[in-house]
């Protein structure tokens, strides 16, 4: 649960920060003992901001839905073919944008960032510091040549740059506590300039409704 809660900011005087509120659990490779290494990443960031849903929205108590009911669900929206129920075909944010509104009734923002990292710094880190405030639920982010799908859960910015708190879905292995996933990087804040300049992202912001607990 709330795997980033400790991690102090990456900058000593940040001029803003905004972070998810609520919470959550950190969905992995393998962690309900389905096999998915390789292949699963963008289910498990999925299931993430799924759980966000089930504990912050009241009207929504729905688990996160296995990789098995994405895929029959993506099939029955007729999105995919029926080959590819039992598949170990990638999913990426459009289709998380439907999977999100299938099982909880939340329609989703999609942002496409040409340039990689440059367009990232000018402008996805505004969009993602308004989700945060407004929604306070987790993004999923993934590109072309840096396709790896990986969560969102806080921006910060500040005279030395800008940074987003990035949850990876990568990890493979038994249960790590907190501070473990921390020490070892599956949950670290990645400075934007660091990011596949070659790349472009996409992101896929869920329009939970206002969130309550922010504070301006």
């Amino acid at each position: 649960m709330n795997v980033h809660s400790g991690l102090p900011s990456p900058l000593s005087d940040p001029d803003r920060l905004s972070t998810v509120s609520g919470d959550y659990q950190y969905f992995h490779y393998g962690c309900d003992g389905f096999s998915d290494r390789g292949w699963g990443c963008g289910y498990r960031t999925i299931q993430t901001i799924s759980s966000w849903l089930q504990f912050n929205r009241v009207d929504q108590p729905r688990p996160p839905p296995s990789i098995s009911e994405i895929q029959r669900a993506l099939v029955s929206m007729e999105d995919k073919p029926n080959h590819f129920c039992g598949s170990r075909e990638w999913i990426g944010t459009v289709e998380a944008s439907l999977v999100l509104e299938h099982f909880y009734n939340v329609p989703s923002r999609l942002i496409h960032v040409r340039g990689g990292g440059s367009d990232l710094e000018t402008v996805a880190v505004e969009e993602l510091r308004r989700h945060f405030q407004k929604h306070g639920c987790p993004v999923m982010m993934g590109g072309d040549r840096d396709n790896s799908s990986k969560g969102v859960l806080g921006v910060c910015s500040g005279k030395e740059g800008s940074f987003l708190l990035v949850l990876d879905p990568h990890y493979w292995g038994p249960q790590l506590g907190v501070q473990e996933l921390q020490l070892e990087g599956w949950v670290k804040w990645r400075e934007v300039s660091t990011l596949d300049r070659t790349s472009f992202y996409n992101l896929c912001l869920p329009q939970s409704g206002p969130n309550k607990n922010f504070q301006p």
